[in-house]
C-alpha cells in the first residue's frame, strides 16, 4: 500500500483524547493530526519521537492530517490502525498471504455471528467459505517478541468465540494479525494486559481457528505486508 500523498515529518507533541495528536512541523508549526489507533499505544506515543503525517486532501475536513508512523525502537512502525485491513486485502489479492490465496472473491464487512461483520469473507464454489478477522499489532516490550492487545478489549475476545462457531459450522476461520513493525520475529498475545482475550484465542485455537501473524515493511512511501511470523504461545 503506497501512501496516496508524500508523508510530512514532525515530533510528537502529545496525544490525547484518544483520536487527536499534536505535533511540531520542522517550520516550527504545531498542527493537530487524527489518531486513528483508540488503544494504548504503549511505545509509541512518547513526546519527542519523531513522526510522519499524511496531508488529509480534503480541504472542508476538519483535521487537516492523519498521524501515519512513528520512529521507535530504531525503525519505523505503523500508528494507524485503519491500514491493516487494506494491506491484508491486498496481500490476499496480490499472493503475498498464501495461506489465503487461490479464492474466488473477497467481500469486505459481511455480516455473521451475533450483530458482527467480518473483515473478509473469501468464498470458492470448490472450498468452504473463509471468514478472516484482521488485528492491527504495533506493540514489542521484550525481547523480538509482537504482543496483542495494548489493552483490554471484550470486543476481540467476542470475535474469537463467532470465529470458532463458523468452524463448528464447516467454514473456515483466520485471524490475521497485522504487525506494523519489522523488527520481530515472532508473536504472542498479552495475556498480563488481557487474560479474558488471551484464553479466548487459546480456546479459539483449539476449536479449529487459524492465527496468521504477520509482519509488514515500512518506509515512508509504502507499507507491504511482508513475511509470516511464528505463534508463541505456551
Amino acid at each position: 500500500m503506497r501512501f496516496p500523498r508524500p508523508l510530512v515529518r514532525a515530533t510528537l507533541v502529545q496525544r490525547y483524547k484518544r483520536f487527536l495528536s499534536d505535533h511540531r512541523l520542522e517550520s516550527g508549526e504545531i498542527v493537530t493530526a487524527h489518531c486513528a489507533n483508540p488503544g494504548r499505544m504503549t511505545g509509541i506515543k512518547d513526546p519527542g519521537m519523531e513522526t510522519w503525517l499524511a496531508p488529509a486532501g480534503n480541504p472542508k475536513r476538519k483535521l487537516q492530517w492523519d498521524w501515519e508512523l512513528v520512529h521507535a525502537d530504531g525503525g519505523l512502525i505503523g500508528a494507524h490502525t485503519g491500514r491493516p485491513n487494506a494491506l491484508v486485502e491486498e496481500a490476499i489479492l496480490n499472493g503475498s498471504i498464501p495461506e489465503l490465496s487461490g479464492y474466488a472473491t473477497l467481500k469486505r464487512e459481511v455480516k455473521y455471528g451475533t450483530n458482527s461483520r467480518v473483515d473478509m469473507l473469501l468464498t470458492d464454489d470448490n472450498r468452504p467459505d473463509c471468514y478472516v478477522e484482521v488485528k492491527n499489532c504495533h506493540m514489542r516490550r521484550k525481547g523480538t517478541t509482537a504482543e496483542f492487545p495494548d489493552s483490554v478489549t471484550a470486543r476481540g475476545a467476542k470475535h474469537m468465540t463467532e470465529l470458532a462457531l463458523m468452524v463448528e459450522a464447516g467454514h473456515r476461520s483466520v485471524l490475521v494479525y497485522c504487525i506494523q513493525r519489522m523488527d520481530c520475529e515472532g508473536f504472542c498475545s498479552a495475556a498480563d494486559i488481557d487474560p479474558n482475550y488471551d484464553a479466548a484465542l487459546r480456546d479459539a485455537i483449539s476449536r479449529g481457528v487459524e492465527v496468521l501473524p504477520y509482519s509488514c515493511r515500512l518506509t515512508t512511501e509504502e507499507i507491504i505486508v511482508d513475511r509470516r511470523l511464528p505463534l508463541l504461545l505456551d
